[in-house]
């Protein structure tokens, strides 16, 4: 039956916040596709890829904090996140769970507005910060990562990416500062202390907040440093077009990209 709407997924905890489902269902409206996104709140990470295959999705998103349990679960993991143990996106194959990091491309693709750079401090160490750390190496980009604690930068240690805890920082000129952190998603709170972010954002050009649909108190205090500015929201489309690809085994045109970002911005 032809009939049938292959279904796909956003999972994540919290979830309800996410605008991948319009995004996802403009685009199949866009190209005619008989598929429907849904949100689906998991609990537990370890029970992503049962969760995927009893509900049978054809592919699924990952968001926080399951990106690494997706990575752990899956039967097998192509490209780029095989280094960065960290998966955002599922697609079953004949049965087989086959897992991907589309936001480690769709990060590059979104800071292209901002020309060229050199240079980048990121802070936070979670499975965005290592697939936006790799991807900025991989386009030769020097990276620095910059995290409250130690105990999480044995990743980047071992991909030769300089990185420090709060305590052992000295702060440098970078042309861009990326808060990869949930820092000011659902609160006020800035990704790190104030003073050392005035300081950074005084010789910086550019700052990216990987939060995306609101200006958060680290834009907010970039913005009031004169510094271009941009919020998550590219990077959310560029991820969800790669994704797209893998969800319907087509090419995104010029057109599909403008009805997902439409889609995106709806509501």
């Amino acid at each position: 039956m032809s009939d049938k709407k292959e279904l796909f997924a956003i999972f994540g905890n919290p979830v309800e916040h996410s605008k991948s489902p319009q995004m996802h269902n403009a685009g199949f409206k866009k190209i005619d596709f008989n598929g429907n996104y849904i949100k689906h709140l998991v609990e537990d990470g370890n029970k992503i890829k049962e969760i995927f295959l009893e509900n049978s999705y054809k592919g699924a998103n990952i968001t926080v904090p399951h990106k690494e349990y997706a990575y752990e679960n899956a039967d097998e993991v192509r490209g780029l996140a095989k280094d960065i143990k960290a998966v955002n996106t599922y697609i079953n194959e004949n049965g087989k769970v086959i897992a991907y990091n589309t936001d480690a491309p769709g990060f590059i693709k979104a800071i292209e507005s901002f020309g060229g750079i050199k240079s980048v401090l990121l802070l936070g160490a979670g499975g965005t910060a290592k697939a936006i750390s790799l991807a900025l190496q991989k386009e030769k980009i020097e990276v620095t990562v910059l995290n409250r604690s130690e105990n999480k930068l044995d990743f980047f240690k071992e991909h030769n990416i300089k990185c420090y805890s709060w305590e052992n920082f000295q702060a440098k000129k970078y042309d861009l500062i990326v808060n990869s952190t949930s820092a000011g998603l659902k609160d006020e709170y800035l990704p790190c202390n104030k003073k050392l972010l005035e300081t950074l954002f005084k010789t910086a050009k550019f700052a990216f907040d990987c939060v995306y649909g609101k200006i958060t108190p680290f834009l907010a205090l970039a913005k009031e440093n004169n510094l271009e500015i941009k919020d998550g929201e590219d990077m959310l489309l560029y991820q969800g077009v790669l994704a797209f690809e893998y969800f319907t085994n087509t090419k995104a045109s010029k057109e599909l990209i403008e009805a997902m970002r439409k889609g995106l911005k709806e509501g």
